[in-house]
């Protein structure tokens, strides 16, 4: 039933207006009455609404658990408690039967698989929501691993897609998120991204572009790719023996050092973002493979996205800015990304940066008892919300990539020094940017110089700030507060106007789908009422 096209939009769209619904219900209900005890029903509330979300997605597999693990990494518009609940949300689900592989590749290759193989695993080796692997050899005895695409993948996502541009525009329309998020645009690098993981032959491609971008790079490799055995449907490469890189028993077992492994990956993956192009999306541990010699092998292209080189330099200023304490060249960075728009309060946003960095270099962040580290994480969320920050879409995969990588770092090196290992390779490529050009320009020579006695500069702003830290942290809670209660009486106020906008749309639907003109007529009139008056409110 799941796979019926209908069912699986319904009950997409019904999730979303429940949950939409039951988060405006109680806005409304605890409206000025926001308290420690209305705040732990908020919480048991999310963590129901999450659970169901986790149940729907592992039954119905698809864009729901792709869009889940990226869920589980918007902190910026998802509560900490839906967070935690999608964490560890995997893309693993019952494999078909054989023999329906096998039909998909004798079609594919329009003869009997045993024309190209001697032997094919009895079982898949790996199963996800789009693909499976299987282990076969080659007549000449190459052993390889055939991709295949589960039948009816094309049928399952086409339908997930569609719920999906209708939550999108229920977003868009009847929440505040929109002021944050472009949703259209997100919809649309959605589309593109997981769609691109239906064409093996992309993947093909970018395996390969991968492997020629970093075939210098010592300790790293990639799988062969077959062009002749590969199709849309099909992807045969060399078959890599390795464990999965946070197999910390196998690490131990070789006696390969866990801390220059963390570190060779980081770099692998800091040099995808400062020289621009493509970066792999979904870099989890069972896509990075472990050799027992230690060598590195990156599998699984089917997700990846681009940074062009004028936001790499971009992101460079911003490498820049945290190394050398010049925040205002942060935000001039994360302004020119799209991440921060231009009435924002650039002083409350400083100091936040200022705050999490002087956390992370005095190793607090590990504290977890620290009251002042705490509340600083705590508060982030609260400020991201608040503040006309947004997530350009271009970069919501990215986001997810980079948070899902250093999950894994932590895993290899929980005392990794993420700072320490990205500073000099931030400089030598800096440096070699410069020398890359005939002239520099005197902005570059100006930044550098202001940078370059950062330290120094800002030595006698810290003595002040040390003092004045008590009236700021006054003030800072004062803001934050009031930013709260202004955004809580947003949502109430307009929350009847949305019900009713809801409710009148779901009877519009329903008099077109039973053929009933007179009630049609009267919710369509309720809907672009209800509507006008939503939109209207501010």
């Amino acid at each position: 039933m799941n796979r019926i096209a209908l069912i699986r939009i319904y009950r997409i769209v019904y999730m979303a207006i429940k949950f939409y619904t039951q988060a405006m219900l109680f806005q409304r209900r605890y409206r000025g009455n926001w308290n420690p005890l209305v705040e732990e029903k908020w919480e048991k509330l999310v963590t129901k609404q999450a659970k169901n979300y986790k149940i729907l997605a592992l039954k119905l597999g698809g864009l729901m658990i792709k869009l889940g693990q990226f869920l589980s990494t918007r902190a910026d518009i998802m509560p900490p408690t839906f967070l935690q609940e999608l964490e560890g949300l995997t893309d693993r689900v019952p494999s078909v039967s054989r023999k329906k592989i096998v039909s998909v590749l004798e079609k594919d290759w329009n003869s009997p698989y045993s024309s190209f193989l001697t032997d094919l695993s009895d079982a898949a080796v790996a199963s996800a929501s789009i693909g499976e692997v299987y282990k076969g050899v080659l007549k000449d005895g190459t052993e390889v691993a055939v991709k295949v695409q589960r039948p009816g993948t094309d049928r399952i996502l086409r339908a997930d897609f569609q719920a999906m541009r209708i939550v999108v525009w229920m977003l868009k329309t009847f929440t505040p998120l929109s002021k944050q998020i472009d949703f259209r645009q997100l919809y649309r690098e959605m589309t593109e991204t997981i769609g691109a993981e239906l064409n093996f032959l992309q993947e093909l491609q970018s395996g390969r572009s991968f492997s020629d971008r970093f075939k210098e790079t010592e300790g790293v490799r990639f799988p062969i790719y077959f062009d002749d055995l590969s199709t849309r449907r099909v992807l045969v490469m060399e078959w890599i023996e390795g464990a999965r890189i946070t197999d910390l028993a196998f690490i131990e077992k070789h006696n390969l050092d866990r801390h220059a492994i963390a570190e060779r990956l980081f770099i692998l993956f800091l040099e995808q973002v400062l020289n621009g192009g493509q970066f792999h999306a979904d870099p989890h541990g069972g896509n990075i493979l472990l050799k027992p010699d230690g060598t590195i092998v990156l599998i699984d292209f089917g997700m990846t996205g681009t940074i062009s080189k004028s936001d790499a330099q971009a992101v460079l200023r911003i490498a820049e800015g945290i190394v050398f304490q010049n925040y205002d060249q942060v935000l001039d960075a994360l302004e020119e990304l799209r991440f921060l728009l231009p009435n924002a309060d650039r002083d409350l946003l400083a100091d936040t940066i200022a705050r999490l960095v002087a956390a992370y270099q005095s190793n607090e962040l590990m504290q977890m008892d620290s009251f002042v580290v705490e509340r600083l994480l705590r508060d982030i969320q609260d400020i991201v919300r608040t503040q006309p920050v947004q997530l350009p879409a271009e970069f919501a995969f990215f986001g997810r990539a980079t948070s899902i990588f250093i999950g894994v770092l932590h895993v290899l090196d929980p005392a990794i020094d993420l700072l320490a290992l990205a500073r000099p390779r931030i400089l030598e490529w800096a440096a070699s940017q410069k020398e890359g050009k005939r002239i520099i320009g005197k902005e570059d020579v100006l930044r550098w110089a202001i940078n370059a006695t950062g330290p120094l500069r800002v030595l006698p702003q810290k003595i002040i700030n040390y003092l004045e830290e008590p009236e700021r942290m006054r003030h800072y809670l004062e803001n934050r507060d009031g930013r709260q209660r202004e955004h809580q009486r947003d949502l109430q106020s307009r929350m009847f106007a949305g019900i009713f906008t809801i409710l009148s749309f779901t009877g519009i639907s329903m008099a077109v789908w039973f053929s009933h003109e007179a009630f049609m007529w009267v919710s369509s009139i309720f809907f672009v009422g209800s509507l006008w008056v939503y939109r209207s409110i501010k």
